[in-house]
């Protein structure tokens, strides 16, 4: 079964979210320290499966983080914010950090 992941990151804490490919939520998290890429490694890993692609909206952390977690070994993809938002205002869906 393949999943996928969001992140939604800020410098104190960074959420996750884990969905199956049914749309299923298998695991949601926020994690309450700055933003390493270890502590987001270890969080992914600890959700059993194999991920098929793993987003993360653009900002100032982005770039490291996502460099280093594909060096890590894990599917990273960067979403630009403009982006976020039209796929959302085309589904309907309020802009928030959960919807993102």
């Amino acid at each position: 079964m393949a999943q996928f992941a969001g992140l939604d990151v800020s410098v104190k804490e960074t959420s996750v979210c884990v969905v199956s490919d049914a749309g299923t939520v298998l695991c949601e998290r926020k994690i309450k320290i700055e933003s390493e890429p270890g502590a987001i490694a270890a969080l992914l890993g600890s959700v059993v499966g194999d991920y098929a692609r793993i987003g993360i909206e653009a900002g100032p952390l982005s770039q490291w983080l996502v460099g280093a977690l594909i060096e890590a070994g894990l599917p990273m993809v960067c979403v630009e914010t403009r982006h976020m938002k039209a796929l959302l205002k085309a589904q309907q869906i309020n802009k928030s950090d959960p919807n993102d």
